[in-house]
């Protein structure tokens, strides 16, 4: 299971300015802010970026001045292969290591919808063994527990991150991981697709 939650794209208006520096073209502007305060790609600015866009990442830099910022909900499993895209993201995380016991052990604190029963049967176990240390390591303060609780923890459990991506990165991410085998990577697509501008710009190369 995967949630993302507290999405915002900035800073659209100044990469549109960036992507006509080079021919000078800022005459041709036509983006407005509508009612609401969103920033509107008028008619010649959204051919100019789609053109940019289809011609690589050579071209559409623009794409590396748009900015997305989300709170990503996921486990530790899908969160090590969330960090291979390291170059252009950066992300803020709960404190496993300091936080851990503050709070007791739960089922939903982990991804566990597509167990079978016996493997759900012995999650449970691990989450009742956890909750035990949790508690001993509170009373105590002995960190035998608390590195009995670090150990033990599946790479199932959650993880909250705040991350700051660009749409470059959301390419990479969209084409590397659309008909990836987790259920997770489908969500974040999914995500991605809701972007401003996403069905014109970052999925406009899609395959059949």
């Amino acid at each position: 299971m995967i949630t993302i939650e507290r999405t915002q794209v900035m800073n659209l208006e100044n990469a549109m300015r960036g992507a006509r520096n080079p021919l000078s073209s800022w005459s041709r502007m036509d983006s407005y802010y509508n009612e609401d305060g969103v920033y509107v790609l008028g008619e010649n600015d959204l051919s100019l970026a789609m053109r940019l866009a289809r011609a690589g990442s050579d071209h559409r830099k623009f794409f590396r001045q748009i900015f997305v910022s989300a709170d990503i909900t996921g486990p530790i499993y899908w969160w090590k292969e969330f960090d291979t895209y390291k170059v252009g993201t950066a992300a803020n995380s709960t404190s496993t290591m300091h936080r851990i016991h503050s709070k007791p052990f739960a089922a939903s604190d982990f991804s566990c919808e597509n167990m079978n029963p016996q493997a759900r049967k012995t999650l449970d176990l691990v989450i009742e063994q956890l909750e035990e240390l949790r508690q001993r390591y509170n009373e105590t303060k002995d960190k035998e527990y608390w590195y009995s609780i670090i150990q033990l923890l599946p790479s199932s459990y959650h993880q909250m991150r705040t991350c700051t991506m660009n749409y470059e990165n959301l390419v990479n991410i969209y084409y590397a991981r659309r008909n990836h085998k987790l259920d997770e990577w489908h969500v974040v697509c999914d995500w991605i697709r809701t972007l401003p501008y996403a069905a014109e710009l970052i999925c406009c190369k899609e395959e059949n």
